[in-house]
């Protein structure tokens, strides 16, 4: 099993108590990680390949492809679900409202793929699968419903664990607007 996402486990730290959705969790590195750190963990994928593993380790796993019919409705998960969501090489733009919605108030959003720039150095290199320069800082902003603050944002060239071109955040979504948030 290769090592989990090197933006993951810089922020291991600040994920709240609950539920982690690993999205597009793949072979389930991440979610592996995750559990080992304690964390329960729900693992989705379209392809069960890895869910074995991971159920033998103890997540939770749920096969389901989430860009068919999104328009319709192909979100499978209430709002205020999860503690945490995890998106590690993974981009389908309908998904960003509704999965920012389903974060609970001070939950985490850890979210790092490849961004423009990336053919020179392979696959993906359709545009259609490449965040635009500061896209993932837009994305976040998808729901009017759901206010993020930036904990930590990447954008550039990584050589590890291969060479990409990649964009990453750390977002906690806020909870309700309180005296405390008067400047």
């Amino acid at each position: 099993m290769s090592q989990p996402s090197a933006w993951l486990h810089r922020h291991i730290g600040l994920l709240p108590a609950g539920l982690v959705l690993d999205l597009a969790c793949g072979a389930g590195r991440n979610s592996l990680f995750l559990l080992e750190k304690g964390c329960q963990v729900l693992a989705l994928d379209k392809d069960a390949q890895g869910f074995v593993a991971l159920e033998a380790a103890g997540a939770r796993t749920m096969r389901h492809d989430l860009e068919a019919d999104i328009e319709h409705g192909n979100w499978p998960f209430a709002e205020n679900a999860f503690a945490a969501i995890l998106v590690c090489n993974y981009l389908h733009r309908p998904l960003f409202p509704d999965m920012l919605g389903s974060l609970e108030p001070g939950g985490l959003l850890i979210y790092e793929t490849f961004a423009a720039g990336n053919a020179q150095f392979g696959k993906p290199s359709n545009p259609a699968f490449l965040l635009r320069q500061g896209e993932l800082l837009e994305q976040i902003r998808s729901n009017p419903q759901v206010a993020m603050q930036v904990i930590a944002y990447e954008e550039g060239y990584v050589e590890q664990p291969k060479p990409a071109m990649i964009q990453r955040i750390c977002a906690r979504k806020t909870g309700k607007t309180n005296v405390l948030d008067r400047l």
